[in-house]
Formats: structure tokens, sequence, C-alpha cells
């Protein structure tokens, strides 16, 4: 991996963590119940948080963007999703779970120098991002940004996360990985535990036809487990996620070494927190 690729890959590990929380904070599981949504899953909230800068998206829309949900898992969610609440009352509320959750881990802190000038640069970044292709990416850049600098830190790592996300997509799809192949293969290269990857609603026999699938075509073995083509396809994939991603970041330079320094504090109280899963269907920290 290049110099530059690595960096991007490191970027993308510290900024994950700021937008993922707002899948898994108490404050935004307040406000998903304050709409209506149920909160015994983290999943109706989920998917109208991530769906709704879309719109009033349907099923199918949604599961293109989403990709390695099964197609059941999404139609449950969406779009009944927007009769609990539109998508601008969940976009407002979104705004208002992040701030309560960066105050809650930040506490005071919050108004440092330091979030203002992290904030500009993730800016930078996300406004430097070609959205042509890329979904979810675009429907987030469309949003206006929030006025705060701790909020358009969180909007603006949302946009580049998705960015990359939806170039992820691009690399599994030019690999040749469906879906669900798409999580069976990387599990088999051990970035996650299988039942990890159950969250995603597919069934044990499409998982199961799936790892069938890959073992014919020589990229799993019988147990499961990558050969050495599926653990170079699976690095192939990652290396053009990489490079898909790269070019936003070009717009700050070296600086963005130093915006990986100015979030530290913040990553720091969202990893000790404890509200973030330690396995994780992303393979942070393993791929």
């Amino acid at each position: 991996m290049s110099e530059d690729l690595a960096r991007v890959r490191g970027l993308w590990h510290q900024l994950e963590p700021l937008h993922a929380v707002l899948y898994y904070a108490p404050e935004v599981a307040e406000e998903a119940a304050a709409l209506g949504f149920k909160t015994d899953t983290r999943w109706p909230g989920y998917f109208a948080w991530r769906a709704a800068p879309l719109g009033a998206a349907g099923a199918v829309r949604v599961r293109s963007a989403f990709y390695s949900f099964s197609p059941r898992m999404v139609a449950e969610h969406v779009p009944a999703a927007w009769e609990t609440a539109v998508p601008d009352a969940v976009l407002a509320s979104r705004e208002v779970a992040i701030d309560r959750t960066y105050r809650a881990l930040l506490g005071e802190r919050v108004t440092e120098p330091w979030v203002a000038e992290a904030a500009s640069l993730v800016r930078r970044v996300a406004e430097a991002a070609d959205t042509a292709g890329r979904p979810l990416a675009a429907a987030n850049a469309a949003l206006e940004w929030p006025e705060a600098p701790h909020l358009q830190l969180w909007h603006g790592a949302t946009v580049i996360r998705e960015h990359r996300g939806d170039g992820h997509l691009a690399a599994l799809l030019t690999a040749g990985l469906d879906p669900v192949e798409a999580l069976v293969s990387f599990a088999g290269v051990g970035a996650a535990p299988v039942e990890t990857f159950a969250s995603r609603g597919w069934t044990a026999e499409e998982w199961d036809a799936a790892r069938e699938r890959l073992l014919t075509r020589g990229l799993l073995d019988t147990q499961g487990v990558a050969t050495e083509a599926g653990r170079a396809l699976r690095a192939e994939v990652e290396r053009r996620t990489d490079e898909l991603a790269a070019a936003p970041w070009r717009s700050v330079g070296d600086e963005a070494d130093r915006l990986a320094g100015l979030v530290q504090p913040l990553l720091h109280e969202a990893l000790v927190s404890g509200m973030l899963p330690a396995q994780n269907t992303l393979g942070i920290g393993k791929v």
C-alpha cells in the first residue's frame, strides 16, 4: 500500500467512530424514541437516520445504496420509517441527537478552538469530494451545513465516510461480489466473526449459498476461510476503496495529519464511552 493510501485508510479509522456514534449513543436513542421509533434494537433508527438524506425513498432505492443488507431487512424498515416521521423531521432530530451526543462526550471542550479548526479542515475535504455516482455522499452533501463547529465536524465526517462507502460498493461490484458474498468474503479474511455479520439479515441458507459460490470461484476453502486468491481479491477491494476515497484528502495535503491529531480528544471519548461495539462489520483494525 502506498504511503498516500495508507494515510487515507488511517484517516477513515480516525473519522469513522465520530460518525458512528449516531447509531449507538443513548442520546440518539432518546431522540429516536421521541420521534416514535422503536428502540429495542438500533435498526429502526439506523435506517431512518441514514436514509433520511435520500428523502422518502423506498426499499429498492435504500437497498441499492446500503448494499450489504438483505432485501427483507430493508423492506422491514423502509418505507415504514417515513410513516413514523418524515425525512425532514428525522434530519432535524438527527442534528439534535448529534449535538447532545458530542456535548455529552466533550462537555465544555465542545467549544474549544480545536473543534472549530477540525471542523474547518473536515469541511474543506467534504466540499472537495466529487459525489457523482455516490448517492449517499451526494444526499448528505446537499444538506445545509450546521452552524455550530462540532456539528460541522460531524456533518463533514459523514459526507466523507459516505463518499468512501459509495466508492467501496463500486469496488465490490468490480470484484464481482454481490451483497451477501461481500460479507461472506470479508468474514473469510477474519475481518470479524461470522456472527457479527448476522446483523445484516441474511438467512443461514443464503449465507451458505454465497459461501458455496465463493468456494466454486476458489476464493474460500471448505471451512469458509479465504484462500490466497480470496485474500488477494479482498485486498484489492480495500486498495481500490482507498484509491477512490483519496481525491478529497488532497485538498488539505499534509494538514490531514493535523486533523488526525485535532480529533483525538473526541475520538478517545467516543471509544472509551463503551457505546461503540468491539466487533464491527467494517473490519476496522483488521484489514
